[in-house]
């Protein structure tokens, strides 16, 4: 859901940013922005997985399944626990959109804008973005 978001954000920021720069063929580097987006949140996702698995141990014991009559909690022993085991969490649901929103920031100033790589030119025209936003929603009147 997060990365829902966040692509949506992506893709009107690589369109702006296209229609700006004055880009050929703005819808497609738009779909490649998106694209790259999805590729390396995927990948990241995929790897958290299997990161997990291979801390739980892969197998699910009698103490994790439950049968569906059953009322409580599964037991996840030997998982991430306390406040280290939810800041991993926060970090494994986060990095994945995040690292999709830099790679499509890597092609934005690559091969969108084509300037040279600095922060400031990396996130440049998110504020940008977010005002356009925000006027789209004033009234005409």
């Amino acid at each position: 859901m997060i990365g829902g978001i966040i692509m949506i954000f992506v893709v009107l920021w690589m369109w702006q940013s296209a229609t700006k720069a004055k880009v050929d063929n703005v819808i497609m580097w738009v779909a490649i922005g998106a694209v790259v987006f999805f590729v390396v949140q995927t990948l990241l996702v995929q790897a958290n997985v299997y990161i997990l698995e291979a801390v739980r141990g892969g197998e699910a014991d009698a103490g994790y399944e439950r049968d569906l009559t059953s009322i409580g909690d599964r037991k996840n022993i030997g998982g991430f626990q306390g406040v280290g085991g939810a800041l991993l969490s926060i970090f494994f649901e986060l990095m994945p959109p995040f690292a999709g929103f830099l790679a499509a920031a890597f092609v934005r100033l690559k091969f969108i804008t084509k300037e040279s790589f600095s922060v400031g030119n990396l996130f440049g025209g998110i504020k940008e973005m977010f005002v356009s936003i925000k006027e789209s929603f004033k009234n005409p009147q």
